[in-house]
């Protein structure tokens, strides 16, 4: 029997009685400190694709960091908070000796056809084949992930110059490749390096906030994306007080808008 792919393995879940069940982070997505903050965000996300209550697949969905979360197991509690006739609200809680370290939210929904049109637009952009691979160096989640840097790279040197723009944009896939699915979607959301590292290149301590996916595909066209790239594009809006945010577009190869994302992140001096 294969191995399981690392992230099928991190996203593994056991249930511990009604509405309760217990994960453990990866050492392969480990981060500086704890785990990748994506793949904490696919486990909550996994809580409520597994829940046996929910309706229809995620269309949002945010998780808030509220503490540091340590190398070893924890508990996840997703509830269904309302059940409408399309819609459904969850909360859900992830506990660490029987600390609360991560709190989210999700509204899945039936969809159904209707008039559609984006117009976020897939920027121009060099085919992923054709765009170098970044060296898999640093952390080891970043191991976990084939990025292709169009423009926007993490800093090449911590000269403390401050650049006008954070602008970045790459071709991105699992490492090894495996088909699509909302919680690698979700996951793949966070593999932007902070934007004040980019725009001040200075190796300033950072903490994500708070990190929120709308999700603007269905199951179907997620599975059609099977195990392709995707295109993401993030730029950083608002710097000060401690705080940054920036928003971000993930896109599949055929032009496709899958997800759109927003995040709120500390900083220090």
């Amino acid at each position: 029997m294969a191995p399981a792919h690392p992230f099928e393995a991190a996203v593994a879940l056991q249930p511990q009685g009604e509405g309760v069940w217990r994960g453990r982070t990866s050492p392969a997505y480990a981060n500086m400190i704890g785990p990748y903050g994506g793949i904490t965000a696919a486990q909550c996300l996994q809580s409520v694709l597994g829940h046996p209550e929910r309706l229809g697949d995620p269309i949002a969905f945010t998780v808030n960091f509220a503490a540091a979360i340590a190398d070893g197991e924890f508990l996840l509690r997703p509830r269904p908070a309302r059940t409408n006739r399309s819609t459904q609200h969850w909360i859900v809680e992830m506990v660490q000796d029987g600390r609360l370290v991560a709190t989210a939210t999700a509204v899945t929904a039936t969809r159904r056809e209707t008039w559609s049109g984006h117009e976020a637009r897939m920027p121009e952009a060099p085919r992923p084949e054709d765009v170098p691979r970044a060296l898999r160096r640093g952390v080891e989640w970043i191991r976990r992930y084939e990025m292709r840097f169009v423009e926007g790279a993490f800093p090449q040197q911590w000269d403390g110059e401050l650049r006008e723009g954070s602008l970045s944009r790459l071709w991105v896939r699992d490492d090894p490749p495996r088909p699509l699915d909302f919680a690698s979607l979700t996951a793949i959301a966070d593999v932007f390096f902070p934007r004040v590292w980019l725009r001040r290149a200075k190796p300033t301590p950072i903490g994500t906030v708070s990190m929120t996916v709308y999700y603007h595909a269905d199951a179907a066209q997620l599975a059609a994306t099977g195990a392709g790239h995707l295109l993401l594009q993030a730029q950083g809006q608002g710097f000060g007080g401690g705080y940054f945010d920036h928003g971000g577009q993930l896109w599949d190869e055929a032009g496709a808008l899958l997800a759109t994302t927003h995040q709120v992140v500390y900083y220090k001096e």
